[in-house]
């Protein structure tokens, strides 16, 4: 009995350390904010994280690396690669709406993949909390080879860590659902496809867009300067525009910008010793 007893206060006592290792996010209510944002320049993508920050780095695509003042390494829309360094991820996320989103071949080093999709039509449900970062996702629908749908054949991925709320909306071939923008809650940062046709029309993803109001967005999925320049010039005043030519920005819930604020970032591989 008394080696029950111990064993129960040894897991109720790692439950209560687990849970005070991440700083609760503002996914539902809107979180207070001020202008600025920490930028990283020129900076090593191995260098520490400042504490309640994320950093997060524009890999190629849509693949980003999320990295914690904990040393957590989180990469989207995995396709195997990431560089020539010899970094092996604690988590990959994927979408197997086109080839470059996913690999049917994750290194069995990784210790989480997350597909998002499951059995056709099923989808698929994540929750992983590994303590400093909790990762979930909201299924989406996908237009398929053949001119069907597979039904929540997407995920959109919710990372929250450091307060905030980062969402990367996958290959999204629809406007969500109001069940579905409830499930999200309030994404401080959005990491969102600006090609305007191969996954949704400009005129929808602005509308997303609206809809989300994120303090910060990250155009990915953009094949050109001149498919990027596009989604700029239809993005409207009420956001601002940053591009300074980085490939990363570290950001906290202290340096959320004001204003809805499309920060461009330059995807970049990663390399060892830079």
């Amino acid at each position: 009995m008394r080696a029950f007893a111990s064993l129960l206060c040894f897991i109720l006592c790692s439950a209560a350390l687990q849970a005070q290792e991440r700083r609760q996010s503002h996914c539902i209510a809107l979180a207070r904010s001020v202008p600025g944002m920490e930028y990283l320049q020129q900076a090593s993508w191995q260098d520490p994280v400042a504490g309640d920050s994320v950093q997060i780095r524009y890999i190629a695509h849509a693949s980003f690396l999320l990295r914690t003042a904990g040393g957590l390494n989180v990469v989207t829309d995995f396709t195997g690669f990431t560089g020539a360094a010899p970094m092996i991820p604690d988590v990959v996320t994927m979408n197997h709406a086109h080839e470059t989103h996913w690999t049917a071949h994750p290194d069995p080093a990784i210790p989480h993949v997350l597909q998002g999709w499951g059995p056709f039509g099923a989808g698929i449900e994540h929750h992983l909390d590994l303590g400093e970062m909790l990762i979930r996702n909201v299924p989406t629908d996908i237009r398929n080879m053949f001119g069907g749908v597979e039904v929540r054949g997407n995920s959109i991925f919710v990372f929250e860590a450091a307060g905030l709320c980062i969402g990367h909306l996958g290959h999204l071939h629809h406007v969500p659902t109001p069940e579905q923008y409830a499930a999200l809650g309030r994404l401080d940062v959005v990491m969102a496809a600006v090609d305007g046709g191969i996954t949704l029309p400009l005129d929808q993803m602005l509308e997303v867009l609206g809809r989300l109001r994120s303090s910060v967005i990250i155009p990915m999925h953009w094949f050109s300067d001149t498919s990027l320049e596009r989604f700029l010039a239809r993005i409207g005043p009420e956001f601002d525009v940053v591009d300074e030519g980085n490939s990363a920005l570290s950001v906290s819930l202290r340096s959320l910008p004001s204003r809805p604020t499309i920060h461009v970032l330059r995807p970049k591989y990663l390399l060892d010793g830079e």
